[in-house]
């Protein structure tokens, strides 16, 4: 007996399959006749992917700069899964997973290589901030919240301190059985060419599209030789959209070189969710198809390829024996003017919708699916 069966669920590939489930994993796929104590069929209108996973979010909601819930940021909007990037660091951490327990979304944390986090722009400017021991003890303490770590690496941030607190964050990685490491990227100093260099396989570089000088392209709109590098030795690219780090200009001039991202992101706490450009996940998705990726594409990056980035070992897939995350959605046929965080804007005739979630087996509605009374979950 399931306890869940999705019937004639259409993938991205346009393929049908079901969908059972058991004791929030995945027990079956393909055509099913076993009993189930809920079924469901979606006769192949509604696309379901493995759950959305947005790779960086801020949704600690007592930080003072960055924050919002986490089902707002999440199951609210079809995520199932969010890493919160950076927001606490080793003071604020305990508290913010005690917060989570209370959550429906799945939340992990990058540690901020500050032990202060975000409670100011600038974590990184005062060196004493970036405690090892700290750190070590926090990981420690929080082995399967803490996936990785995140230092920004901007002018505002790290003040005169240049490229030390990115160097500190590598000895740090390294001790901690190296951890993916995020680097957020923004106004120099220090330089983009000096921050990749230092990168090694498995790390991430979020805001990879934005519109800075400091950004990937060269100013003749080639890829930099420095980040070339970085991506041969398996460095990866997040998107990281945010109220300020997202150039249609420049995503679109990097993807036709064949610069795609690995991952698509957010960035989103409540400020940018409510009043724009982020909105949401399925927003940012939407761009990226605007843009000229597939379904399939945009897809994959937020489902098998975050996973893989973060070493999620059980999500990802629609694979027997993974977490029953899922993502019920439509991909609508309307009119809509996109804005990037340059304030350019981009017209685009289709639109992600997701409808409901399904996390660890257990169905969610979205705001859009509850308006619209989609399903009987």
């Amino acid at each position: 007996m399931f306890d869940l069966l999705l019937r004639r669920a259409r993938l991205v590939d346009d393929t049908l399959t079901d969908i059972a489930i058991k004791a929030g994993k995945i027990a079956a796929l393909g055509e099913i006749n076993g009993p189930a104590v809920k079924t469901l069929d979606l006769h192949g209108e509604h696309y379901v992917s493995a759950g959305w996973i947005d790779s960086h979010v801020h949704c600690y909601p007592n930080s003072p700069i960055y924050h919002d819930e986490p089902d707002s940021v999440g199951i609210n909007t079809g995520v199932t899964t969010v890493i919160d990037a950076g927001s606490t660091g080793a003071d604020d951490v305990d508290d913010f997973y005690a917060i989570t327990r209370e959550a429906a979304t799945e939340v992990y944390a990058l540690l901020n290589v500050s032990r202060v986090g975000l409670i100011a722009q600038n974590e990184l400017a005062n060196m004493a901030n970036i405690d090892a021991n700290a750190v070590h003890d926090a990981i420690k303490r929080h082995p399967n919240f803490i996936v990785g770590l995140k230092a920004r690496m901007s002018s505002s941030v790290v003040g005169e301190n240049g490229i030390t607190p990115l160097e500190r964050a590598k000895a740090i990685q390294k001790a901690n059985g190296d951890l993916p490491l995020m680097v957020h990227i923004g106004n120099n100093p220090p330089n983009l060419d000096e921050i990749a260099e230092l990168l090694t396989s498995g790390d991430i570089i979020t805001h990879c599209y934005n519109g800075k000088p400091n950004r990937i392209l060269a100013p003749g709109g080639e890829l930099r030789a420095s980040v070339a590098l970085a991506i041969a030795r398996g460095v990866r690219l997040d998107v990281g959209h945010g109220s300020a780090s997202f150039s249609f200009a420049v995503a679109k001039q990097a993807i036709s070189l064949g610069i795609l991202p690995q991952t698509i992101s957010s960035d989103i706490y409540c400020r940018n969710r409510i009043d724009g450009p982020v909105r949401s996940l399925a927003n940012v998705m939407s761009k990226f198809l605007a843009i000229g990726l597939s379904l399939p594409q945009v897809i994959a990056c937020v489902t098998d390829h975050a996973a893989a980035g973060l070493r999620l070992k059980h999500k990802g897939r629609l694979a027997v024996g993974f977490d029953a995350d899922l993502t019920i959605f439509d991909l609508r046929r309307q009119s809509v003017l996109f804005t990037d965080a340059e304030n350019d804007s981009l017209q685009a005739e289709q639109l992600l919708t997701p409808l409901a979630a399904i996390r660890a087996g257990k169905g969610y509605l979205t705001e859009q699916g509850s308006a619209e009374h989609a399903f009987d979950l």
